[in-house]
């Protein structure tokens, strides 16, 4: 008997399963058969015991909507909504009418609307008619007015701040902190935003006709019933008593759920975007702070003093909001003491037991990042830092662009720095450090700033641009105002991406060099077998990498680099010019990391005397090739080099210099220290089919040069 029924419980499960994949499959037929019922239940006559079933489900459903709307960390969840909201005011105003025409035909609307009328009203049509309307004003006047304007207000809000939002995404895509597919999703995700808002901002509309529609169906329901009621003989008190009642009844039955709608409404179109649960956001943010706590609990106290006040209840409600606040505060306690220690141990270094213990601390990281102790949350998983992870979609980033494996990036505390200071270190020095402030967001100027905000001065690390440390609070008003605004940990990213591409050359050891050779050998053994090492050696394969990423000039096309060190390895074994012949290989490469937006590549030229004079004072050293020329010349070709370059960023170009392939690494030499930025490329690096602009040319007189 028992394995009868767990087979039938088995075969039942699988049936009702497979109704569901089957309902789940033609949704969209389900979806146009109900709205078709709805508009039918305004025509054709509905028995009693319809009526009450379809008043329960439209009250389940829309306690369903009101909860998920509690549930939901951000409005995008529920995108729906709008279309919900008007399927559901349909519905509900399809049941008034069916309501309606019962309680005008028969004196009777099922034990729904009847129980409405007796049980929660009492029988009083009197206190009905109040409740009904207090009802309705609560919902016309007060939720479904606010939560209109809200939603008319964010529609404006979300729609102005679109264009910040885009540059703020195409910032990070440019800084490499997140990938094309990722800038699409965000692009997408506002677009989505702004359809939200405005669809709500319509939405909103529907609730305030039903609300006006209710109060109408009731004078109507009353007033028509009155009279046929009348008209059939009946005394008038029991007549206007009996029409009354459950006139309010089915208006209080069709007005909660509408309140429930309402107050999901308001709650969307309120949320912040925090990314967590309403509930979550409403007890951390109300109840997590110790001073409000304390001082609402004194306040209680002395309210339970004075003469008049209920004692009891208010001392009782005093002792319990001291309790959290006490335990608030041994939490707060707690977790600092954790965090000292925490920060305590990392600093105090493993004990030395032998000579032989002393090894390790001969070797040098390739690359440090050191925080001080107010940055340490920002690399705590458990404080909601994600650093760690960051800092592997930099290597991931630096691999992509510039074709090289960067080693691990150790993250340390350290104690030495001021609270808000980072330290970036390359193989033991520092080379940058910068502060930030943690409860702030940095704002720079998008170049359309619409009204200025007032914030602490400061500089942005990654580009040495003046920028502004604001409150977090007022992130939204910013970008509004056109600024881009970036937090604290993409600050600090977007400076050790920098800094690594800044240094990249010193980077690439020849164990990492080997690496590549071997992952290159894999699919493309001739080339590596033809040059290393018959021709050339590992570490001057090294120095021509190097050579290409002291530029920013990516070599994740390593094949194409080694066979063509391989055709000119023959004829001569310097690397400068091995790495210039690298380069030219490489034009396509080079010209479209410097085209702008119209796919033009900017640029200012040397002119013809000044590139002879340049060419006939090119000089081999030690060190490689040099300009041997007067330092009266030079200082005026500079000056003349640094009047091209602002003019052209008067006209809002970033440029390239070019020049003849003979004197571009000369000249990169001799002008890299006051143009450290500014790209040399030569003639023969120029791609087929490359527009080019020239925006000005450098010209350095005699008698320029002797002033």
């Amino acid at each position: 008997m028992t394995a009868f029924s767990s087979t039938n419980s088995s075969a039942s499960s699988q049936r009702i399963q497979s109704l569901l994949l089957r309902l789940g499959r033609n949704s969209d037929m389900i979806l146009a058969v109900l709205l078709i019922l709805i508009i039918a239940m305004l025509i054709v006559p509905m028995p009693e015991w319809l009526l009450d079933t379809l008043l329960v489900v439209n009250i389940a459903s829309s306690a369903i909507i009101l909860l998920s709307s509690l549930y939901t960390e951000e409005p995008l969840q529920f995108s729906i909504f709008p279309s919900l909201l008007l399927i559901t005011t349909l519905f509900r105003l399809s049941l008034d009418v069916a309501a309606t025409k019962l309680i005008l035909g028969t004196g009777h609307a099922g034990q729904v609307i009847d129980a409405f009328g007796k049980f929660v009203l009492g029988g009083n049509y009197i206190v009905g008619i109040i409740a009904f309307l207090i009802l309705v004003v609560v919902q016309f006047v007060v939720i479904t007015n606010g939560a209109g304007r809200v939603a008319e207000v964010a529609a404006r809000f979300t729609l102005d701040a679109m264009p910040g939002k885009q540059m703020a995404i195409d910032a990070d895509l440019n800084a490499g902190l997140i990938t094309e597919g990722d800038a699409r999703e965000r692009r997408k995700k506002i677009g989505q935003e702004a359809d939200f808002y405005g669809a709500m901002d319509g939405a909103s509309k529907f609730v305030r006709g039903d609300a006006i529609a209710a109060i109408l169906i009731i004078i109507i329901n009353i007033v028509g019933g009155f009279a046929l009621g009348l008209g059939k003989g009946g005394d008038v008190m029991s007549v206007l008593q009996t029409y009354t009642l459950l006139t309010v009844g089915e208006g209080l039955v069709s007005q909660i759920p509408a309140l429930m709608i309402s107050t999901a409404t308001g709650l969307l179109v309120t949320r912040a975007g925090s990314g967590r649960a309403l509930s979550h956001d409403f007890f951390g943010q109300l109840l997590g702070n110790v001073r409000p706590l304390a001082i609402v609990s004194g306040l209680l106290f002395f309210l339970s003093l004075l003469p008049g006040f209920p004692r009891i209840q208010i001392f009782l409600l005093a002792v319990v909001v001291g309790g959290m606040a006490y335990n608030l505060h041994r939490k707060e306690q707690m977790n600092n003491q954790q965090n000292i220690q925490a920060a305590a141990n990392a600093s105090i270094p493993a004990a030395l037991t032998g000579p032989e213990m002393v090894m390790p601390l001969l070797s040098v990281e390739a690359i440090e990042l050191e925080l001080g102790s107010g940055l340490v949350p920002l690399a705590l998983t458990e404080e909601g830092g994600d650093l760690a992870d960051r800092v592997g979609g930099v290597r991931k980033q630096i691999a992509l662009e510039l074709g090289i494996i960067l080693p691990t990036v150790r993250i340390r505390d350290n104690l030495q720095l001021r609270p808000n200071q980072y330290q970036i270190k390359i193989k033991g020095a520092a080379v940058a450090s910068h502060e930030l402030s943690l409860n702030s967001v940095l704002a720079l100027d998008s170049g359309i700033v619409r009204r200025e905000m007032q914030g602490t001065p400061t500089i942005e690390p990654a580009l040495g641009t003046p920028a502004l440390w604001i409150p977090r609070a007022l992130k939204e008003q910013a970008e509004l105002s056109g600024y881009i605004t970036v937090d604290p940990a993409t600050v600090l990213v977007t400076h050790l991406t920098e800094v690594i591409k800044r240094y990249s050359d010193e980077l690439l050891t020849r164990q990492e060099t080997q690496k590549l050779i071997e992952h290159v050998r894999k699919t493309d053994e001739a080339a590596v077998n033809e040059l290393i090492p018959n021709v050339l050696t590992l570490g001057q394969v090294q120095k021509v990498l190097q050579g290409l990423l002291r530029e920013r000039v990516g070599v994740r096309d390593l094949v194409t680099i080694l066979e063509t060190l391989a055709d000119y390895a023959p004829r001569t074994t310097d690397m400068d010019s091995l790495t210039e012949f690298a380069r030219a290989s490489l034009s396509r490469q080079i010209c479209r990391q410097h085209l702008d937006e119209e796919g033009m590549l900017r640029a200012i030229t040397l002119s013809p005397a000044l590139e002879q004079e340049l060419r006939g004072a090119v000089q081999p050293t030690a060190t490689g090739q040099m300009l041997a020329i007067d330092p009266q010349l030079a200082q005026a070709m500079l000056k003349s080099i640094s009047e091209q370059v602002e003019n052209a960023a008067e006209q809002g170009y970033s440029p390239v210099l070019l020049c003849s392939g003979q004197i571009r690494l000369p000249l990169k030499r001799l002008i890299e220290r006051s143009h450290p930025t500014l790209p040399l490329i030569a003639y023969t690096e120029v791609a087929p089919g490359i527009e080019v602009e020239a925006l000005g040319a450098v010209e350095v007189t005699l008698s320029m040069a002797a002033a």
